[in-house]
C-alpha cells in the first residue's frame, strides 16, 4: 500500500488518460482479438501456443483469486483512492491481477517467439507498462502483479518446446490440449462445489463461476478445433497484404457478434444459468478455429502472395 501511495502522488491527468489506454492491452477481447490474428494471418503454431498460455494462467488466475479472496486496495484501505476510470474492470477479487496475467502471457509468448529484436523490445516493454499500469491506476498491489508476472512467465517457457518444437507430434499436442479441458473441469468442479467461508463476496464468487464455464466452452474448443484442422483442413495462414486484411476483418466481425450477440439470445433460453456462457463462447472458438480456416485457400488463391 506505501508503493500504492506513491503512485497515487504521481498522478496527472495525462498520466491517468495514458495508463487508462494501456491498461485495455491486458482486457479479454483484446486478447481473443489478438490470439485470433495470429492464429488466422501469421502462423498457426504460434497462435496456439499464444492460446494455450492464455487459456491455461486464465485458469490458474481464477483458481488463486477464489483461494486467497483478497480485496482490492481501496477496500482494505478506505483512505486510497483509484482512478476512477478503472473501476468498471477491476472486478473480482484483487489477487492475483488478471490483467497482468492476460497481458504478459500474449505480450510475453510473441516475444518468446519471434526471433525479431524490435519487436521483441517492444513486447517486453508492454510485458512491463500493462502490470505498472494496474497500479498506478490503484487496482492492483505490487503483489497481485508480481505472482501474475511470475505465473505467465512459467507456462510461457514451460509450453513454448511443446508447440515450437513437438508441433508435429499430434500425441504431445493432444496431451496438452487434453490437460487444459482437464484443468478447467476441474476450476468448474471447485466452483461450484467447494464450501467456500459464508463472509465470501458473492458477486466475486459468481464471477468465478461465469468465467469457470467460460474456460470450459473455449478450451473444449480448442481440443475439438485441432483435431478437426488435422483431419479435414491443414489450413495455411499465408496470403497477400490484402487478403489478410479482408481476411481479419470479414472474420473478426461474427465473432463480436457471438460473443455479445449471443448474450441476450442465450439468456432468454437457459436464464440465470451459467451454461449459457460456456456454450457461446465454445460456438465462439468453433467458429474461430474450424469454420472460418474452411475460406482461407479461398484468400489465398483470390489474392496470392507474392513469392
Amino acid at each position: 500500500m506505501e508503493f500504492l501511495y506513491f503512485l497515487e502522488n504521481l498522478r496527472t491527468p495525462f498520466l491517468d488518460g495514458v495508463f487508462s489506454l494501456i491498461t485495455h492491452l491486458g482486457e479479454e477481447t483484446f486478447f481473443i482479438i489478438l490470439g485470433l490474428f495470429v492464429f488466422w494471418c501469421v502462423n498457426k503454431k504460434e497462435g496456439y501456443y499464444l492460446l494455450t498460455v492464455g487459456f491455461v494462467g486464465t485458469i490458474f488466475n481464477q483458481f488463486l483469486k477464489l483461494w486467497f479472496r483478497i480485496p482490492r486496495p481501496w477496500i482494505k484501505d478506505s483512505n486510497f483512492t483509484i482512478v476512477e476510470a478503472a473501476r468498471n474492470q477491476a472486478t473480482g477479487y484483487s489477487f492475483p491481477s488478471g490483467h497482468t496475467q492476460s497481458s504478459v502471457g500474449v505480450w510475453g509468448a510473441l516475444a518468446r517467439w519471434n526471433k525479431n529484436l524490435p519487436f521483441r523490445i517492444i513486447c517486453i516493454a508492454l510485458c512491463v507498462l500493462v502490470p505498472f499500469s494496474r497500479m498506478y491506476l490503484g487496482v492492483h498491489t505490487p503483489m497481485d502483479v508480481l505472482v501474475s508476472v511470475l505465473i505467465a512467465l512459467i507456462l510461457i517457457f514451460g509450453i513454448y518446446p511443446v508447440f515450437y518444437k513437438q508441433f508435429e507430434s499430434k500425441r504431445a499436442i493432444r496431451i496438452t490440449f487434453s490437460s487444459m479441458v482437464l484443468l478447467s473441469v476441474i476450476f468448474l468442479i471447485f466452483v461450484s462445489f467447494y464450501d467456500f467461508p459464508k463472509d465470501i463476496d458473492i458477486n466475486n464468487l459468481k464471477s468465478g463461476i461465469k468465467n469457470a464455464y467460460k474456460l470450459l466452452g473455449c478450451t473444449v474448443g480448442v481440443f475439438i478445433a485441432y483435431e478437426f484442422n488435422e483431419k479435414f483442413n491443414d489450413f495455411e495462414t499465408k496470403a497477400s497484404v490484402v487478403g489478410q486484411i479482408l481476411k481479419f476483418v470479414i472474420g473478426i466481425i461474427p465473432v463480436i457478434i457471438i460473443k455479445e450477440g449471443m448474450k441476450p439470445v442465450l439468456s432468454c433460453i437457459f436464464g440465470e444459468w451459467y451454461i449459457k456462457d460456456s456454450i457461446r463462447y465454445f460456438i465462439l472458438v468453433l467458429f474461430a478455429g474450424c469454420i472460418w480456416p474452411l475460406t482461407f485457400g479461398w484468400f489465398s488463391k483470390l489474392f496470392k502472395a507474392k513469392k
